[in-house]
């Protein structure tokens, strides 16, 4: 899940300007191997891609069904160990970053709907995972955007 919320959270605005963590190619690297990839520059186009999918699977500004084609030559293979069944992704190693973020997203949705969203900030591009027990957080942060929110608000009151 970390690795959905930080792909998912890889461009975001930075004193109103945007910044993407896979954009320049030594940045991306470095991103990629930190969540356990390769760095190669078929896996930062392929996150890429899959970010911006999952992002506008998240807004619903796109079904769900955007996401297949990341997918496509993914098996999963059934393993019997100790511990009993598990199941083993088996992926072309460029893709498994994608593949894995994807599943994270398949995952939260199952276990969790509705959960996974954008910040309420519109000033922000950031999402996040609401882990509350009422599912009424907003913001990707309290101490950024929901007090930037509450003292806007604030403001317009107090006019």
């Amino acid at each position: 899940m970390d690795t959905l919320l930080d792909l998912l959270n890889s461009r975001p605005l930075i004193a109103g300007e945007e910044r993407d963590a896979l954009g320049e190619a030594a940045e991306g690297r470095r991103w990629a191997r930190e969540h356990g990839g390769e760095g190669s520059l078929a896996e930062l186009a392929l996150l890429r891609e899959t970010r911006d999918v999952l992002r506008d699977v998240v807004r619903a500004e796109r079904s769900p069904a955007a996401l297949s084609p990341l997918l496509e030559g993914v098996h999963q293979i059934p393993e019997i160990t100790s511990d009993g069944l598990q199941w083993t992704v088996k992926t072309p190693p460029h893709a498994r970053l994608a593949v894995e973020a994807v599943l994270a997203w398949a995952a939260v949705e199952q276990q969790a709907p509705g959960r996974l969203r954008p910040c309420a900030n519109d000033e922000c591009q950031l999402f996040l995972l609401d882990r509350s027990r009422a599912n009424r957080a907003r913001w990707c942060s309290m101490a950024v955007c929901g007090n930037r929110e509450k003292a806007r608000r604030h403001y317009q009151r107090t006019r």
